[in-house]
């Protein structure tokens, strides 16, 4: 067999070396800067993303995987499938046009946004409702005439499939799944594939890269039709342009049915998998009239990948495939860009560390190898890095390791049932009916930003940072006993978020200096790295918690971040499964809710908004990745008495699916997300029995407007059907940071004023 092999990318970075993009971005909204001046600098940005990946010698580039937001939204502008509310074009879209879609305008709410599969990335969710699709803009041409012209680089535009496009859409406010919806939307969306493929192909492109991702989540043969059906009109349409359909995040179903569409490359990840691709193909081959597009380099974690190993998956993919191109899992998109700027990491950290450009030039030595290519050196350095990271004492803390190993010894569940323990909690707290409180984080106020920056850049010292943020706190109890709510917070003004705050006060953890990464449009993150053995090393909430306890006579909630909730948002080190990097942190955890006891903390609320959203995208492998959750979230908060309350809080979710799981967390209150589900979650309680104290967020925090008492009341009322009025809570849907402090005080007035009127009508028809 003659073997071609290649490097390949599927897609780089946006946001910039230094944020660069995102400081573009926020330039142009504020007005800084107008059209023009946009264009050029995303251009140059552009290109230097494109001679970066030239430089490493990457084989198959690929362009028009940049976005002005988020590259679902660009794909709904080119073919205006944007919602109608903000018009219907005949033309491209101006840069205000585009983000009134994305940011929302005076006139109309912007397109909803969710998580892209269970990456913390968010996309725009397309809505299909009467829109007319038209072809605008062949972004696609585009952007490969561009690197062509300025860079000679026949690159590889990458377009989401048509398929993928329409399954993360919804149509009549649900998202689409039958058959019979697929097919009427792909009737209107097909020929404008159809009209992009045939400009491509006229314009000299060779390749194209499909992004099907939605593959790795049908189950056989007959819900690949639809992807065969449009792959078989754009070869109809375009012969000669040869097409990558991309998969990744998971392995395929299908496989011999996905494996003879008519392409010329097929992309499989070989990381996130479960090793289901590799047996798939060890079983049944692979076509040798196609390129298989193996992804070997994890795309979404930041730690350098065995050489040795790869290069013998390589060899033994080589066995089956007769053609080969080397590639990451999943675009690049999801990892920092470049670990050169975190110097105050360790050495044997920062030897283990791989970002975006050295993933590229990890694929380009793996190619290399293959080849038969020298790269000894390069080797060698990888086998030195992991043996020393390995070794490192960070990795090796026998404590922790101890105690670990003796989990399965150990019992971890709450001394008494539930009912005996509300009776308990009920005594100590004496809470009224539909108590209300919040979710923990009062508005973050560019005071508190500068302070925070201030005391980082030593302008001002400890005890004048701790002065303003016990200042803070008690202005903000104050705030909240007036208004009249129930259960307090002490508002976290001393964290800027609520899984890095705990990376940097727990031993095993490291904050990177520059890993941003884009989580939607200008909004980057920088999850934590957990590279050691996590322990606890002192009190994390504790000081702030106590103080805020000691300033007034109603219960102040601790706060926490869940154990799963913390794995998810960050980059978790591989090396050990995951589940056991959960339990450190949970053993961690315990320390401190067990300290928030001791300090006369009554309610203590570990949060996990990331449960759902973490699950495998298949449903086979949820019960482990579920049983794993309540076994950590238990081991965190068993350790406390009877008389503690212990509450958690859920972003929305699809609550039917995980019904059993959220009860098996045995918390005594848990709060949901739910004033975007249009009551679709009220509706699940009608069907399941819950037996523990629930609050459903009665009003939206994700936008600024102010909701009306009346408003919150029916949505207290429409609780009230499903959840025995001994149960039901009153809160906000989420956390207040983002919000201002205006719109707090006068959302949380009427929150507390619409209880009080149910309540009263409680009262009233009890008599």
């Amino acid at each position: 067999m003659t073997h071609q092999v290649k490097s390949s990318g599927l897609g780089y970075p946006r946001i910039g070396e230094q944020r660069e993009w995102k400081k573009l971005l926020e330039q142009y909204w504020h007005g800084n800067i107008d059209d023009n001046a946009f264009e050029d600098t995303a251009k140059s940005l552009r290109l230097d993303n494109l001679k970066k990946q030239v430089a490493f010698g990457l084989d198959v580039i690929p362009v028009a995987d940049n976005s002005n937001y988020d590259h679902v939204l660009d794909t709904l502008a080119a073919f205006n499938l944007i919602p109608t509310r903000f018009g219907s074009y005949n033309r491209p879209l101006t840069l205000n046009e585009y983000y009134a879609v994305a940011r929302g305008n005076k006139n109309n709410v912007a397109a909803d946004m969710t998580k892209w599969f269970n990456i913390n990335y968010h996309y725009t969710v397309p809505e299909f409702d009467h829109t007319q699709p038209r072809l605008l803009e062949n972004r696609w041409l585009k952007y490969w005439q561009e690197a062509k012209n300025e860079l000679n680089i026949n690159g590889k535009p990458v377009i989401l499939g048509p398929i993928t496009l329409i399954k993360l859409g919804k149509l009549n406010g649900d998202y689409v799944s039958n058959s019979e919806s697929i097919n009427q939307l792909l009737d209107q969306i097909l020929p404008l594939y159809v009209q992009v493929f045939e400009e491509l192909q006229a314009a000299g492109v060779e390749w194209v890269q499909l992004d099907e991702p939605t593959l790795v989540k049908i189950e056989d043969d007959s819900e690949v039709a639809p992807y065969q059906r449009a792959i078989e009109a754009l070869r109809a349409a375009a012969p000669q342009l040869n097409i990558e359909l991309q998969t990744y995040f998971d392995a395929i179903d299908p496989y011999e049915a996905i494996t003879k569409l008519p392409v010329q490359a097929i992309g499989l990840d070989f990381v996130h998998g479960h090793d289901e691709n590799i047996e798939n193909i060890r079983q049944f081959g692979f076509p040798e009239d196609k390129i298989l597009a193996a992804g070997v380099i994890d795309g979404h974690n930041i730690w350098a990948a065995n050489l040795d190993e790869k290069l013998a998956l390589i060899n033994d993919l080589k066995k089956s495939s007769s053609a080969l191109w080397i590639q990451p899992s999943n675009s690049l998109l999801h990892v920092p860009i470049t670990k050169k700027y975190e110097t105050q990491a360790s050495p044997e950290l920062f030897g283990g560390l791989a970002f975006a450009d050295e993933k590229i030039q990890e694929i380009v030595n793996l190619t290399k190898a293959t080849n038969d290519q020298d790269v000894t050196e390069a080797f060698e350095e990888n086998r030195q890095a992991l043996r020393q990271l390995k070794e490192s004492a960070a990795r090796n803390n026998e404590a922790v390791q101890a105690a670990i190993a003796q989990l399965p010894d150990q019992k971890f569940e709450r001394q008494a049932v539930y009912a005996k323990r509300q009776l308990k909690q009920q005594k100590r707290l004496n809470l009224p009916k539909l108590p209300t409180t919040t979710i923990g984080s009062f508005p973050q106020s560019s005071e508190v930003r500068a302070q925070r920056a201030a005391w980082k850049k030593g302008k001002i010292t400890d005890e004048q940072y701790q002065q303003f943020i016990q200042s803070e706190t008690k202005r903000w109890l104050k705030i909240q006993e007036k208004i009249g709510l129930d259960v307090l917070v002490h508002g976290e003004f001393e964290r800027t978020d609520m899984v890095e705050y705990f990376g940097q006060k727990l031993a095993g953890f490291y904050a990177t200096q520059n890993g941003w990464v884009q989580s939607y449009g200008s909004r980057g993150v920088r999850p934590p790295v957990i590279f050691g053995d996590v322990s606890y090393t002192e009190p994390i909430t504790v000081k702030e918690t106590a103080f805020a306890q000691s300033q007034t006579d109603k219960p102040v909630k601790g706060m926490l971040t869940a154990p799963l909730t913390i794995i998810n948002w960050s980059f978790v080190r591989d090396d050990i499964p995951r589940a056991t990097v959960q339990n450190q942190i949970a053993l961690s955890l315990r320390q401190e809710v067990n300290n928030l006891e001791e300090a006369d903390i009554k309610i203590i609320q570990v949060d996990e908004p990331a449960l759902r959203e973490g699950l495998p995208l298949k449903k086979r492998h949820w019960q482990n990745y579920l049983d794993e959750a309540v076994y950590s979230f238990k081991i965190t908060t068993t350790g406390v008495r009877d008389d503690t309350q212990i509450h958690t809080h859920m972003c929305y979710s699809d609550f039917e699916d995980i019904i059993d799981t959220i009860s098996n967390l045995d918390a005594d209150v848990i709060s949901i997300e739910t004033s975007r589900s249009h009551g679709e979650i009220i509706s699940a309680f009608e069907k399941v029995a819950y037996d523990k104290q629930i609050g459903l967020g009665v009003y939206d925090i994700h936008s600024p407007r102010i909701p009306s008492v009346d408003e919150i009341a029916e949505n207290i009322r429409r609780g009230l059907k499903v959840i025995n009025d001994q149960q039901f809570w009153v809160n906000p849907d989420c956390g207040l940071k983002t919000r201002t402090e205006e719109q707090t005080i006068a959302a949380l007035t009427n929150l507390e004023e619409a209880r009080n009127r149910v309540l009263s009508e409680l009262t009233v028809a009890s008599r």
